[in-house]
């Protein structure tokens, strides 16, 4: 039962996740967290944290920790991870047959212009997610968090930005 409820979870966060891993942070943390309480806030942000870390998309990488979490199993990871992807692979599939015909469409480019500010929404959710006492532990955090921020709205290089955070980081906590 648990693997069905993994794959039909999985499979909606396929479908209704648009604009690749950090927008679908947030429906993803609603189904396994708030939902059906497979994780706690902790072991998700864990998860999404290691995520981040392992090379290819987030969503997958997301999937698959999560699917092998809740199940203990390699299966629980291949099933989620199909389920994540199938819904993209079809919906790209059937795109790219209708995409040249409809490449002038004024609705279709509505559509996608219109989709641009959602996923910044999106994004914007699934950072003040993560902003609680669980996750972010006191103001030296927090100033990490913003100084970060400022320095790639600065166009520091993000390179130097992370291996900054990660020196100031180790050398605070």
């Amino acid at each position: 039962m648990i693997y069905l409820q993994l794959f039909l979870s999985y499979l909606k966060i396929g479908f209704f996740g648009f604009g690749g891993g950090y927008p679908m942070i947030s429906l993803i943390y609603n189904e396994i967290v708030t939902r059906h309480a497979w994780l706690t806030q902790a072991q998700f942000t864990d998860i999404v944290a290691v995520s981040q870390m392992t090379p290819g998309p987030i969503a997958l990488n997301c999937a698959t920790f999560v699917g092998y979490t809740v199940t203990g199993s390699i299966w629980g990871s291949v099933l989620t991870t199909l389920a994540v992807c199938a819904p993209s692979m079809t919906l790209m599939l059937l795109i790219a047959i209708f995409y040249r015909r409809l490449q002038g469409n004024r609705l279709m480019m509505g559509a996608l212009n219109w989709m641009r500010p959602v996923l910044a929404g999106l994004i914007g959710a699934a950072a003040v997610m993560f902003l609680n006492r669980e996750t972010f532990f006191d103001w030296k955090t927090v100033l990490i968090c913003v100084a970060s921020f400022a320095a790639v709205w600065k166009k520091v290089n993000p390179v130097w930005v992370l291996l900054a955070s990660a020196a100031i980081g180790l050398a605070i906590f």
